[in-house]
């Protein structure tokens, strides 16, 4: 009876010992957590997120912007200190275009003919003035490029009007391909003929 008694006499734990551990687990849990996430958002662990690259290649520059990489105007020129203001239409390409006339005519033979091709060209960007600049620095093998496309051509094919359209976009692509290696970057909307002579 007095074994009895003792046990009756021992005060009942009221589960404060289990509240303590599950206390304890959450802000282990909560610690850890945040931890993870601080490690994750800093980039030690984890997948990296690669910054967003900026877009370094020549941009279009809509009718009436300003490109900022375009040679100032000089005395006399066009632009407003010469008493001429850049005008654009309203209608057609939002875009401005510019143009580059090499300087000397192209001459070859055409494939498999006794007959030569001499024409003089000019490049059309949309793109600001970086292609211009690109365009003239590369013109050696630009002019090579282009000499080699107008070898590759056929007699008959500069007969028609759609041949001559054909070999303009030769012609544009054999540009873009010179810049794209040596700038990274093409940026010719198109080749005009500024004269077309088959003898």
């Amino acid at each position: 009876m007095s074994d009895k008694k003792e046990k009756e006499a021992k005060p009942k734990k009221k589960g404060g010992g289990m509240m303590v551990k599950v206390g304890g687990a959450v802000a282990l849990l909560a610690v850890g957590g945040g931890g993870a996430y601080g490690l994750v958002a800093s980039g030690l662990i984890g997948e990296k997120h690669e910054a967003t690259k900026e877009d370094k290649n020549p941009k279009l520059i809509r009718k009436g912007e300003e490109d900022p990489y375009a040679p100032a105007a000089k005395e006399g020129e066009h632009g407003e200190e010469g008493g001429h203001k850049e005008v654009d239409g309203e209608g057609g390409s939002e875009y401005r275009t510019v143009y580059f006339s090499f300087a000397e005519d192209f001459t070859a033979n055409l494939k498999e003919s006794e007959a030569l091709i001499q024409v003089s060209l000019a490049a059309a960007t949309r793109r600001d003035y970086r292609v211009v600049l690109w365009l003239q620095k590369h013109e050696l093998a630009i002019r090579s490029s282009i000499i080699a496309v107008l070898a590759d051509t056929p007699e008959l094919e500069v007969q028609t009007v759609e041949g001559k359209e054909r070999l303009q976009k030769r012609l544009t692509g054999a540009i873009n391909k010179v810049l794209t290696e040596d700038e990274g970057f093409g940026g010719v909307d198109a080749v005009y003929f500024k004269t077309f002579i088959v003898q």
